[in-house]
């Protein structure tokens, strides 16, 4: 039975009372949590998994895949409205999305991009894990740590170099966030690492709370010297005037396509996720020309992100059902319910359970037009946030993130971290240092450390490994050419005659 026939008899599965009430359910509460700033796919779905326990496997799983996917829609409201990313994920989406909203005034199209991308990049994924699943999570198996070390390499030198208007700048807060990133116990030896005596400090910084406060605080205490000032719309608020203009359409497709490529393949790796997807997406759109600066309100720069993260989100659920790997925190939960669900994910799950497997499948499919059409319905109702004057905006968003940073730490420490973030962020953006190099930096950072350390025990201290497979060549080329380029372009303006 091919592919096209197993996917007919998955529909045949969601369709059913049960789980069809599941799809829906979950594609409406992951948008609806993913829009809140502090919980997130991962706690969202660790939250809900117990709640799975007395339901069918098939229904369990339907429930929390189309609740993990929906998440990288809903991410995207807080960072383009109040930009409070919902999630990680969206990080990306705040650089281009609150600009757009705020500074050019046109929020409707802003969300009407987030969606149209998520959907687009989401499809993508899931027609790629339909047809090539178990080949596209054979070669996530391909990275081994020596591959993942050059991928990630690849990740935060072409963010350090490319996002903001000086290169050097990005390079130093890159290298900030790498430092912060190291604080707390060593992954490999568990030795304590500049913690200076604090017991919090041994936990590392949480990265929930950092993120808010470096772009959701800081923008609170960047609100208060504007107080008086008030954010224009111009535009009449409706869905059919959130629609894109036909240039603009074709301006986002080429991004959203090459994004969702992108998002998907960084799906399929060990470890990887959205988050990684979101910033390698858009900084592959780095790459190309758009029509608007990017950082400025770029439709390019909300499609390339948004589609990476719903393409990787999909991506996620190849080496998840086929072998058994997760490639992120989430899906590890959604791995912990299917072995409490008694199944074993891997080659033979697609021939022992298909009506698990193609049922999953199905409802991501499902699950995407619901939560395109729920998103879309929103838009008119969310933009009015920007409508309540800034003099009220404040405390809100200063009570929106202080309940994130302390609902993802049980703690007035996630809460001290939140506000030290702000005042990070808020000189930052001051003095012009971008933050998206920093924050990346920070999220990648123990993976780098991990797989690179990994690398050298199995070669026994030697760089030759970094060099030992097509893929890991591949990738470091790719590493020094974006290294070099700057200087090189340095060096020919020097030698060129200049015009007398």
């Amino acid at each position: 039975m091919g592919n096209f026939d197993l996917l007919l008899n998955g529909f045949a599965t969601v369709f059913t009372v049960e789980n069809l009430i599941a799809c829906v359910f979950g594609a409406l509460l992951g948008l609806f949590v993913g829009a809140t700033p502090g919980i997130g796919s991962l706690a969202g779905t660790a939250l809900l998994l117990p709640l799975t326990f007395g339901f069918n496997p098939t229904t369990g799983i339907i429930l929390l895949g189309t609740f993990y996917y929906s998440n990288m829609y809903g991410g995207a409201y807080g960072a383009i409205l109040l930009n409070v990313p919902g999630d990680s994920p969206a990080i990306m989406t705040a650089l281009d999305g609150y600009p757009m909203a705020t500074q050019m005034g046109r929020p409707s199209q802003a969300l009407f991009t987030s969606n149209l991308a998520s959907f687009i990049g989401g499809t993508i994924g899931i027609i790629v894990l339909t047809f090539s699943g178990p080949w596209m999570a054979v070669l996530g198996l391909r990275f081994g740590p020596a591959e993942m070390t050059a991928l990630l390499l690849v990740a935060m030198t072409s963010i350090g170099w490319l996002v903001g208007d000086n290169p050097t700048k990005g390079v130093v807060v890159t290298a900030l966030g790498v430092v912060m990133a190291s604080i707390g116990m060593d992954a490999i030896t568990g030795a304590p690492r500049f913690h200076f005596g604090s017991m919090y400090l041994l936990g590392g910084i949480p990265f929930i709370p950092f993120v808010i406060g470096s772009v959701g605080f800081a923008q609170v205490i960047k609100l208060m010297e504007d107080r008086n000032r008030a954010f224009t719309i111009n535009q009449k608020i409706s869905i059919r005037n959130s629609l894109l203009s036909k240039s603009e359409f074709k301006r986002m497709i080429p991004p959203t396509l090459r994004s969702s490529v992108v998002g998907n393949v960084v799906g399929v790796l060990p470890g990887a996720g959205a988050t990684t997807g979101a910033f390698l997406g858009y900084a592959a759109q780095k790459a190309f020309k758009s029509e608007v600066e990017l950082g400025k309100g770029a439709v390019e720069g909300i499609a390339a992100c948004e589609s990476a993260n719903s393409a990787a989100a999909a991506g996620s659920f190849a080496p998840l059902l086929a072998l058994g790997i997760p490639g992120s925190g989430t899906g590890a939960v959604l791995l912990g319910g299917l072995i409490m669900w008694g199944l074993n994910p891997g080659p033979l799950l697609f021939t022992n359970q298909p009506e698990f497997a193609w049922g999953l499948i199905a409802s991501l499919y499902l699950a995407n037009i619901i939560t395109l059409a729920t998103a879309l319905l929103l838009i008119p109702y969310l933009v009015k946030v920007l409508t309540v004057p800034i003099k009220y905006m404040i405390p809100a968003v200063t009570v929106v993130c202080i309940v994130g940073a302390y609902s993802s730490t049980n703690s007035m420490y996630g809460v001290l971290i939140m506000l030290l973030a702000g005042i990070l962020g808020y000189l930052m953006d001051k003095n012009k240092y971008p933050i998206a190099p920093m924050l990346l930096a920070f999220v990648l950072a123990p993976l780098l450390e991990m797989n690179m350390r990994r690398a050298l025990l199995m070669s026994q201290g030697s760089v030759s490994i970094f060099f030992g497979s097509g893929i890991a060549i591949t990738l470091m080329v790719v590493l020094f050419t974006i290294a070099l380029t700057p200087i090189l372009k340095a060096v020919i303006r020097m030698l060129r005659p200049k015009n007398s």
